[in-house]
C-alpha cells in the first residue's frame, strides 16, 4: 500500500502564504539537513532528502504552486497514479543539477554541495526534455468516480539503436578532452579583487562530459526519434474543468540522455443532458405539474448512477430546494461528497379549456388558494437574498 504524502509546506516547514524566498530558504536549510554526505548510509534522511526536493519543485514553482493549492497532490502529480516525484524514479544528480543554482556556493567541505555551486566536477548537465499538454474528455459520471484512460500521445521518445545516446550502437563516443568528462571547466581570472574561480558548461561537449566519434544514422546524433506511445492516465474522482494533472516523466525524451518532461492533462467536462455542476455539488431543475405540487407525489429523478424517486410534499412552493445528502461529486482533495440538490420550479398551464377556466374560477375565491402573508414572505425571501 503507497504511503499517503505529506503536505508539502509541512515537509519544509512553512507556512501557506510564505514566499517564494522564504519557500527557496527553507528547502535550502532541509537539503543541507538532509544531505547524504551529512548523513552516509542512511535511508530515512535519503527520503526526507527527496521529499524535500519535490516539495521545493512544486512549491518553488508559481504555476505548480497554484493548482497545488486548488486540488493539492491530485493537481501536481501526487495521487491517482500521477508522478510519485523524485521518490518516483529521479537520481540525486538529478536533484542536483535542477535545483544546484540556489545553493551558489561551498558548504562545509561535503562533495556533494560541491555539485551545487561552484565545484562541479562530478555532475555534468543533465538535458531535460520538453513537457507536453494534452485534453481530455470526461462525462460528469466520470468525474464522480474516478477513471482509467488510455490516450495515444506522438512524442519524442529515446532512440532505441542507440539508447538514447546519439552514439552509433550506442558506444562511440569518447570522454571529453577539455573538461575530462566533467562537463564544466574552471578558469582562473585576475581581478581587482585579487584571483577569482569561474565554472562554466564545457563549450566543446555542451556539459555532458563526453564527444559523440560516429552519431547515429537513425536519430543524427540526437539521440531521440519522433514515435507514438500509448499511456495510461489514472485520472482521481472530483477532478474539474480546467484542471490541470501532471504526469511525472512521461513527455518529450531529452536529447542523448537526461530527464525526460512531463505530460500535463487538461480535463475537459462534457456538460450532461439534465444535471448541472457547482462545484462538488449537482443541481436538478425539476418542474412540477400544479397538480403534483398541490397535491403531493412521487417523482422519479435522475442522478449520476442511476434513477431515484423523491417525495414531493402536498402544497410545494416553486423556489423550493430539496437536497439528497452524498450525492453530488467527491471532493478530489478527499474532503467529502457534494449533494444533488433539487431546484423545484412549477408549471402553469398556458392554455386552459372552457371547463378549465370554469373549474379555476370557482375555486379564485376559495381561502385555499390564496396565498397568506407567511408564505410571501418565505418565497419571496429568496429573491431578497439574491440582490442583497
Amino acid at each position: 500500500m503507497a504511503t499517503k504524502k505529506r503536505d508539502y509546506y509541512e515537509v519544509l516547514e512553512v507556512s501557506k502564504t510564505a514566499s517564494s524566498e522564504e519557500i527557496k530558504k527553507a528547502y535550502r536549510k532541509k537539503a543541507i539537513q538532509y544531505h547524504p554526505d551529512k548523513n552516509p548510509d542512511n535511508k530515512e534522511a535519503e527520503e526526507k532528502f527527496k521529499e524535500a526536493a519535490e516539495a521545493y519543485e512544486v512549491l518553488g514553482n508559481e504555476e505548480k504552486r497554484k493548482r497545488y493549492d486548488q486540488f493539492g497532490h491530485a493537481g501536481v502529480g501526487g495521487s491517482g497514479g500521477y508522478g510519485g516525484g523524485y521518490g518516483g524514479g529521479m537520481t540525486m544528480d538529478d536533484i542536483f543539477s535542477q535545483f544546484g543554482d540556489i545553493f551558489g556556493g561551498h558548504f562545509g567541505g561535503f562533495s556533494g554541495f560541491s555539485n551545487f555551486g561552484g565545484g562541479r566536477s562530478s555532475t555534468k548537465r543533465v538535458n531535460r526534455g520538453t513537457d507536453l499538454r494534452v485534453k481530455v474528455r470526461l462525462t460528469l459520471k466520470e468525474v464522480a468516480t474516478g477513471v482509467e484512460k488510455k490516450i495515444k500521445v506522438k512524442k519524442y521518445i529515446a532512440c532505441k539503436h542507440c539508447n538514447g545516446t546519439g552514439a552509433e550502437d550506442g558506444k562511440a563516443y569518447s570522454t571529453c578532452s577539455t573538461c575530462r568528462g566533467s562537463g564544466y571547466v574552471t578558469r582562473m581570472m585576475n581581478t581587482m579583487l585579487g584571483q577569482m574561480q569561474t565554472t562554466t558548461p564545457c563549450a566543446t561537449c555542451e556539459g555532458e562530459g563526453k564527444v559523440i566519434t560516429k552519431k547515429c544514422v537513425h536519430c543524427n546524433g540526437e539521440g531521440i526519434v519522433r514515435d507514438e506511445e500509448v499511456i495510461t492516465l489514472n485520472i482521481p474522482a472530483g477532478v474539474a474543468e480546467n484542471m490541470q494533472l501532471s504526469l511525472n516523466g512521461k513527455g518529450n525524451a531529452a536529447r542523448r540522455g537526461g530527464i525526460n518532461g512531463d505530460l500535463l492533462v487538461v480535463i475537459e467536462e462534457e456538460s450532461h443532458p439534465e444535471l448541472i455542476r457547482d462545484q462538488d455539488d449537482i443541481i436538478y431543475n425539476l418542474l412540477l405539474s400544479f397538480p403534483t405540487a398541490a397535491m403531493g407525489g412521487t417523482i422519479e429523478i435522475p442522478t449520476l448512477d442511476g434513477k431515484a424517486k423523491i417525495k414531493i410534499e402536498p402544497g410545494t412552493q416553486p423556489g423550493k430546494v430539496l437536497r439528497l445528502k452524498n450525492k453530488g461529486l467527491p471532493s478530489v482533495n478527499h474532503y467529502g461528497t457534494g449533494d444533488l440538490l433539487i431546484n423545484i420550479a412549477v408549471y402553469i398551464p398556458e392554455n386552459l379549456t372552457k371547463e378549465q377556466k370554469e373549474i379555476l374560477e370557482n375555486m379564485e375565491n376559495s381561502p385555499n388558494f390564496q396565498p397568506s402573508q407567511s408564505v410571501k414572505d418565505k418565497i419571496f425571501s429568496r429573491f431578497r437574498n439574491i440582490f442583497e
